[in-house]
């Protein structure tokens, strides 16, 4: 017992004089080996929960790696998404602008100013539209497909003439997806079977 052990310790630090063959250095109260089979079977118990701990534990541990690193992931490619839908809008007036200039630039016009500045207008777009690409922006084209309301938000239906029911059939205000996920709906018209 741990007891008999401290005292033999204390004796033996305190400079008493021991025998070789001294038999209070035997422990008094020997283990049965029933009582030593019994802790033995405990112990191994206690092995088998510490080493289901260990595994749940680690498992967690490694679910919690995954879910911050998707985390993290996600915040890299996704970070950018309300910064995007601020520059949709001004992709949008440079669009409104180009399509306004080449109204009033006709080719027999004798101011070449108005050609110019469409030309330019033009080509800021689809610089800004590459840069867009690059970021993993892209502009949705959902005319002639069918109404998706993940993507799309309708405003208004128009009559079929040529188009099944329940397609896009115009697009009002162009919709935008970030790496997939939409940031902004398409606002469509879709089409419906007349009614006579």
């Amino acid at each position: 017992s741990p007891c008999a052990f401290s005292t033999a310790a204390q004796q033996r630090s305190t400079g008493d004089e021991c025998g070789p063959e001294d038999p209070s250095d035997e422990p008094k109260h020997p283990l049965s080996d029933c009582a030593l089979e019994h802790r033995a079977i405990k112990l191994e118990e206690q092995v088998r929960d510490l080493t289901e701990r260990y595994r749940k534990a680690l498992a967690d541990s490694e679910n919690v790696r995954r879910r911050t690193q998707k985390f993290v992931e996600d915040a890299k490619l996704f970070g950018i998404q309300s910064f995007c839908r601020d520059l949709v809008e001004v992709a949008d007036i440079l669009e409104k602008t180009a399509e306004s200039a080449a109204g009033q630039a006709e080719p027999s016009d004798p101011n070449p100013t108005l050609k110019k500045i469409y030309e330019g207008l033009s080509l800021i777009e689809a610089k800004l539209q590459s840069v867009f690409a690059k970021h993993g922006l892209h502009k949705m084209n959902p005319v002639g497909g069918r109404y998706d309301p993940y993507d799309h938000e309708i405003i208004c239906h128009v009559p079929a003439e040529g188009m099944q029911p329940g397609t896009v059939a115009l697009v009002t205000q162009d919709g935008y997806k970030l790496h997939g996920r939409t940031i902004r709906h398409a606002l469509v018209g879709v089409a419906v079977e007349a009614h006579e």
